[in-house]
């Protein structure tokens, strides 16, 4: 198949996995109380949702990679991304973890309150790393184009051990607010 061919039906591939990902959220966030109500749901929702952010995140590395391959001039700038894999892919990571533990906040507080939200990190920091080193991993093996099937199931794999974790750490949040209404 031609690059350019390939690259294109890539940009498709995502922008209609980025559209199923917005009506997964939308349910998602609609049905929290009753998902959260049942803890094996809430861990198979949570890992549904980590492998849609975590499967869009590598279509996107490898539209992007695909896009500067076929489609950009050979220049230092273009490439800079491709070449410093590891860098993007901290940097990137951290975003994603900073979004990931404010998202759990919100769920369980509604807000964020600054004065909770370092407790919060500091709790969430096991799951954080977990889905932090998935997250990197994907991208800095996306960018440097070495992705394998055994690479995809360490990854998935990890998403599934954090959504347990995350889901644990939901539940202990909500009966900490709950005992507190009492």
């Amino acid at each position: 198949m031609n690059a350019k061919i390939k690259t294109a039906l890539l940009g498709l591939a995502f922008i209609s996995c980025l559209t199923l990902a917005y009506l997964e959220n939308t349910i998602f966030f609609n049905s929290l109380e009753e998902i959260f109500a049942n803890p094996l749901l809430s861990v198979g929702m949570v890992f549904i949702h980590n492998v849609l952010v975590i499967s869009l995140i590598l279509l996107g590395m490898t539209f992007y990679v695909e896009v500067v391959l076929n489609f950009l001039p050979k220049r230092e700038i273009e490439h800079v991304v491709l070449d410093h894999p590891k860098i993007f892919a901290l940097i990137f990571t951290a975003v994603i973890l900073l979004i990931s533990i404010l998202r759990t906040y919100m769920l369980v507080y509604g807000t964020v309150e600054i004065q909770r939200l370092g407790l919060i990190i500091l709790l969430s920091s096991p799951n954080g790393i977990i889905e932090a080193y998935g997250t990197y991993l994907t991208i800095k093996k996306t960018l440097k184009r070495t992705i394998s099937t055994g690479d995809l199931t360490l990854i998935y794999g990890l998403f599934f051990i954090a959504a347990i974790m995350e889901v644990g750490f939901a539940q202990i949040l909500m009966h900490i607010v709950e005992a507190s209404y009492y």
